[in-house]
């Protein structure tokens, strides 16, 4: 796989909660520089990236980020804000109290209300590290249903990142109209070009200059 192809599936992230404008803003620089699906960022920069980019790249948002036990309506609020604020993606966290708890109509309603207030991309993430093999074939389930164009591994925040096996779980139990972002712990090139072979549309990382031959 070439670098144009490899660095296309890429969202350049940075979700440092401590980051600076000056770091945003090169984030959105080295994206654009690369040729990344998009840059992902929190809510609190996408207004000033998303007019610093200026159509070069895709912002994205995190939305419900990191742990995704906060309400719907916080989380559509977030939604909202971020796409106001020029997000073309939002990256919602799953309800993962409710996972857990096995309520998956709330779990389904929860993205459905997100997705109602995004016109572009919603990735939902689940964060692979914290479910039973059960759960995460039930939620291809319910991100198929909710409408969502992804289904993403982690956040990056939890005790382990994505894993190859999932990926190849979530292909086999996902519809082919719905997408797999694979993120949290990808920081080289030979991982990113595994996880893109078990059936990873996009890449989520930071390290994405570390990808270039």
């Amino acid at each position: 796989m070439g670098n144009k192809e490899l660095l296309s599936k890429v969202d350049h992230t940075n979700l440092n909660p401590c980051a600076t404008w000056e770091e945003i803003k090169a984030t959105v620089d080295e994206g654009i520089e690369l040729g990344c699906a998009s840059v992902c960022i929190m809510p609190y920069y996408v207004k000033r990236a998303a007019e610093y980019a200026n159509g070069r790249i895709p912002i994205g948002a995190a939305v419900g980020f990191p742990r995704g036990d906060y309400t719907t309506k916080s989380k559509v609020f977030e939604a909202e804000q971020a796409i106001e604020d020029g997000a073309l993606e939002v990256d919602m966290v799953v309800n993962l109290c409710e996972v857990k708890s096995g309520n998956y109509e709330k779990v389904l309603e929860d993205i459905k209300q997100v997705r109602r207030v995004c016109p572009g991309i919603l990735k939902v993430i689940v964060e692979t590290s914290e479910l039973t093999e059960d759960e995460k074939v039930r939620l291809c389930d319910v991100v198929a249903k909710s409408g969502a164009e992804f289904i993403k591994t982690s956040t990056g925040f939890s005790k382990s990142g994505a894993v190859v096996e999932d990926v190849k779980l979530f292909r086999k139990c996902l519809p082919d109209g719905v997408k797999i972002k694979a993120s949290g712990g990808i920081t080289t090139r030979k991982a990113a070009e595994e996880f893109v072979r078990a059936g990873a549309d996009r890449i989520g990382t930071k390290f994405t200059r570390e990808f270039i031959k």
